[in-house]
């Protein structure tokens, strides 16, 4: 079984990116054959700024292998160190109808929210079909903001093989993240950089548990039991601690007798211990400054000699070999 995900480089890594994608897709490596691949074409749909790009390129690579990503056991690659994918994108556009694009929502989405309307913006899902589909993937891991474009994939895969020939291209199975945890950022709502309310994974110790030391709270006495539902510190600490020590915490909320300044500290703590080895692994790698480019290089090789197989396969069936 042949599993593919890809992650934007969009900046600093925070919990939520951790929880929501990059946890779950190391989890993969357990689980079959493991593509990675850092969707900087794709990037390119909202930032045109070249130094960001290659600063968060080589940032997301680094995190992610501090995270946990072993390039043993997984193909990990820049998503333009494969220029095979254009081609199949250009194949596959001559087959995607209009209407299957005018309905996808991310488009309407973004532009609603600034990004200015263009071409590779549009055509997002036609590139992410053909980053799937050029390693034949079996499996592909997504949310479910990213379900319809999936969707727009298993379309674009069944229109390849009823044009050119049962087999031309895999029809991959995609993966519904439903238990992905949503994250709840410094303000309540949920964690994302639009809302300005992140916790970033890397950084110094002392400004970041002055963020957590900020994370809004009501006005409830020490000695009054705390609201547990829809609490940020609770939701957080969760994520960090163990059972016994969130069960703790949660009891003293119930209970009364401690303030919020005491549950603050406690989170602050299990978060630093969480990401520990993590933290110690990224500066293991940032101390080697070939490291990263290496893997990445070795990774696209691998990368390329797959993307070779299936783009010979549909290029024999297209006739245009």
């Amino acid at each position: 079984m042949r599993i593919l995900t890809g992650l934007q480089p969009s900046g600093k890594l925070h919990v939520g990116n951790y929880f929501g994608a990059m946890e779950p897709a190391v989890r993969l490596q357990e689980q079959g054959e493991a593509f990675y691949f850092i969707a900087d074409y794709h990037a390119m749909t909202s930032s045109h700024d070249a130094a960001a790009l290659r600063e968060n390129v080589r940032g997301l690579a680094v995190d992610f292998l501090a995270c946990g990503l072993d390039p043993s056991r997984a193909v990990f690659f820049r998503q333009s160190a494969v220029p095979e994918v254009n081609e199949l994108a250009w194949i596959l556009s001559t087959v995607c109808p209009m209407g299957l694009l005018n309905k996808c929502h991310s488009y309407k989405d973004k532009v609603a929210q600034g990004i200015a309307p263009s071409h590779g913006l549009f055509a997002y899902p036609v590139l992410m079909a053909a980053d799937i589909l050029l390693y034949d993937s079996n499996q592909v891991p997504v949310g479910k903001d990213q379900k319809q474009h999936l969707e727009v994939t298993r379309d674009l895969a069944v229109k390849m093989n009823e044009t050119f020939g049962e087999g031309t291209v895999v029809l991959p199975e995609s993966i519904i993240r439903d238990d992905t945890a949503v994250v709840p950022g410094l303000d309540g709502r949920k964690m994302s950089k639009s809302y300005g309310n992140t916790l970033p994974i890397f950084g110094d110790e002392k400004p970041l548990r002055k963020m957590i030391m900020r994370i809004q709270t009501d006005s409830t006495p020490v000695e009054e039991p705390k609201p547990t539902e829809d609490s940020s510190i609770l939701a957080l600490y969760k994520l960090f601690a163990s059972e016994g020590d969130y069960q703790t915490m949660l009891a003293d909320h119930q209970n009364g007798g401690v303030g919020y300044g005491d549950f603050k500290k406690r989170l602050a703590d299990a978060y630093w211990d969480f990401f520990a080895p993590m933290r110690a692994r990224r500066d293991e790698i940032l101390a080697d400054p070939g490291y990263v480019d290496q893997v990445l290089a070795d990774g696209a090789a691998r990368a390329r000699v797959e993307a070779a197989k299936v783009l010979a396969r549909v290029r024999k069936a297209t006739g245009l070999a």
